[in-house]
C-alpha cells in the first residue's frame, strides 16, 4: 500500500470512527479514548527518534508540556480557538526539537538519554516560575459553550480532534519509514560511523527526525488543557508520558533489532 493511500485509508477510518462513535451515550468512553489516543501519539511520535534513529529520548514530558503550556499562552492572550492552540503548540515543539537535536544530537548513547532528561527538568523550572502561564499555582482554561458541529459535549469534539491527530502521526510515521529519510534513519540506528562515512547526512537526519518526533509530541499535549479544564507543572511534565511513550513502542523496536543482527549472522 503506497504511502498516499494509506494517509486516505487512515484518515477516512478516523473520521468514520469520530462520527459513528459519537452515538455511544456514556461519556466515560470519550474520557478514556482520549488518554489512550493520547498515548498513541506520544508513543509513536517517540518512536520516529527511539526506534527509527536509534536515540532514546527521556524528554517526552518536555515536548507534551511545551505543546500544553503554548495552548494556554495563546489561550491567556487571545482567547484563541484551539485549532489556533494545536498548530502553535506543533511549530513550537518543533522549534524546540530542533535546538534540543543541534545542541545534544552530537551526543550518543547514555548522554544524550541524560541530556534530554535535562532539558525537561530545566523547562519544568522555567514553567513553574512563569506567572503569566500559573505558574506553579496552574491554569484554568475554559471549554467554550457553543460547542461545534453540533456536539452535546465539548470532550466529544476534543476526542474526535485526539482521534484525527493519531490517525496522522501514523501517516507521518509510516511515510518517513516508507521513504529514503527511512532508510537513512535505518542506517543511522544499525551503524552510526558506517552511515556516515558511506555519505549519510547523519546530523541532518538525525536533527530532522528529532523535529517531527518533538513537534507530534507537542501536538499531543496541545488539547490537554482543554480536556482538563486546568493544567499545571506537575500534570504536564509527569514522568508516565516519558516511561509509557518508551514502553509502548519497545518490543517492536527489540524486534527490529534482533531482526537486523540475526540477517547479519
Amino acid at each position: 500500500m503506497s504511502n498516499k493511500v494509506f494517509a486516505a485509508v487512515a484518515l477516512a477510518v478516523a473520521l468514520a470512527l469520530a462520527a459513528v462513535t459519537q452515538l455511544i451515550p456514556n461519556d466515560y468512553f470519550f474520557t478514556a479514548a482520549y488518554t489512550v489516543l493520547l498515548f498513541v501519539i506520544l508513543a509513536t511520535a517517540w518512536n520516529i527518534l527511539g526506534g527509527y534513529t536509534g536515540y532514546v529520548n527521556f524528554g517526552s514530558a518536555a515536548f507534551f508540556a511545551i505543546g500544553a503550556y503554548t495552548t494556554v499562552f495563546f489561550y491567556n492572550a487571545f482567547r484563541a480557538p484551539l485549532a489556533v492552540g494545536i498548530v502553535a503548540g506543533t511549530l513550537v515543539a518543533a522549534l524546540a526539537g530542533l535546538g534540543l537535536g543541534y545542541l545534544t544530537l552530537r551526543l550518543r548513547g547514555v548522554f544524550f538519554a541524560i541530556a534530554s532528561l535535562a532539558l525537561a527538568v530545566v523547562l519544568y523550572i522555567f514553567v513553574v516560575n512563569w506567572d503569566y502561564v500559573g505558574g506553579a499555582r496552574g491554569a484554568y482554561v475554559l471549554q467554550p459553550r457553543d460547542v461545534p458541529f453540533g456536539l452535546p459535549r465539548y470532550i466529544h469534539l476534543i476526542y474526535a480532534v485526539q482521534l484525527v491527530m493519531a490517525a496522522l502521526a501514523l501517516v507521518v510515521a509510516r511515510a518517513i519509514e516508507h521513504s529514503t529519510l527511512g532508510r537513512g534513519l535505518a542506517a543511522i540506528r544499525d551503524d552510526e560511523l558506517a552511515a556516515e562515512c558511506s555519505g549519510v547526512p547523519t546530523l541532518k537526519l538525525k536533527i530532522f527526525s528529532t523535529m517531527v518526533s518533538c513537534a507530534l509530541m507537542g501536538m499531543a499535549g496541545t488539547t490537554f488543557p482543554y480536556y482538563l479544564s486546568y493544567i499545571e507543572p506537575s500534570s504536564a511534565f509527569s514522568l508516565s508520558y516519558a516511561v509509557n511513550s518508551i514502553a509502548m513502542p519497545a518490543p517492536r523496536s527489540a524486534c527490529r533489532t534482533r531482526s537486523t543482527v540475526l540477517r547479519c549472522r
